[in-house]
């Protein structure tokens, strides 16, 4: 694999780019440097061989690591695949980074907590996931601290754009071609936009860089690093999202017949992974340390629908 003129330790290196955020952040990076953006061929985050080697290969001076499993009910009848890109890739990351002395940028989810609580989850809450992929992702997370590298993980949630498969390009499919439409109604969240990450990540690596000048990323992030909660701001259920989806497409095809859509409860729309009643996660700590407030979800699903 080739590169382009930056010398090693100042390239980004950027894993699951033809996922929803992977895709955004190949664009946002952009300006921060060389942006390396392997896919799966040349760097399958299964294979830890792999992922050594492309590191060891790029010598980033930043991994951003939006690449995961994230196939929430199949990862119940493949674990093991899952913790291997969901953990065991992420403690790899983690090791080889802290030996060129890059700094890590890690996404998680919302779906490492049990989704008990009654009230938005702030970074330092109890975990406790209750399916394989919360679990996998969990691991990462620890994974990834206890490599001891210099690092920020973004945890999120009910991510969507106009990239890859998503549940707003699903809900919009289905609802002109069927008359009704029956939606989780007692699941809690925030829907978050992928460019809206995107773009965060590319300021808060571009707050640290302008404050790096002849220290090491260890050392700029020393008192930073760690757990942020990042999902769009408000919040809503699935029913509430689908609801707000459709009708704003009414408005925009009037003459266009969509499905009514139905509030149901998670007992009626059983699946193999048990998903948190509560997705919503406190955002105040990102904003109070980078200045960056998450896009209130119906803001960013007018834009989103207006891309589509």
């Amino acid at each position: 694999m080739e590169f382009g003129k930056l010398p090693p330790g100042q390239r980004i290196l950027l894993t699951g780019v033809s996922g929803q955020v992977g895709g955004e952040l190949a664009d946002t990076l952009m300006p921060l440097g060389e942006v390396v953006a392997p896919t799966r061929t040349t760097m399958d985050l299964a294979d830890v061989a792999s992922v050594r080697k492309m590191i060891q290969a790029v010598q980033p001076r930043w991994i951003v690591n939006p690449g995961a499993y994230t196939a929430v009910d199949r990862a119940e009848s493949e674990p093991q695949l899952a913790y291997a890109v969901n953990a065991e890739a992420v403690q790899i990351i983690g090791e080889e980074a802290r030996a060129i002395g890059a700094g890590v940028i890690h996404f998680s989810t919302d779906y490492v907590f049990d989704g008990l609580s009654e009230i938005p989850y702030v970074e330092t809450d109890a975990t406790g996931p209750t399916s394989v992929y919360g679990a996998s992702k969990l691991a990462g997370e620890k994974m990834l601290l206890e490599s001891g590298v210099a690092h920020i993980i973004f945890r999120t949630g009910w991510v969507y754009g106009t990239r890859g498969k998503n549940f707003l390009k699903t809900i919009l499919k289905f609802a002109r071609e069927r008359e009704t439409l029956r939606v989780v109604a007692d699941q809690f969240g925030a829907p978050t936009w992928s460019r809206d990450l995107a773009r965060m990540t590319a300021e808060i690596i571009g707050q640290y860089e302008a404050v790096a000048k002849g220290l090491t990323l260890g050392d700029v992030l020393a008192d930073s690093g760690g757990i942020y909660h990042a999902t769009g701001a408000g919040e809503t259920t699935w029913h509430g999202f689908a609801t707000e989806a459709v009708r704003l497409q009414r408005e925009r095809e009037p003459g266009a017949p969509y499905a009514e859509i139905v509030p149901i409860s998670t007992e009626e729309f059983p699946t193999p992974a048990k998903r948190p009643a509560n997705s919503r996660l406190q955002c105040g700590k990102l904003a109070g340390q980078f200045g960056w407030k998450m896009m209130d979800w119906q803001d960013s699903l007018r834009k989103v629908l207006m891309l589509l």
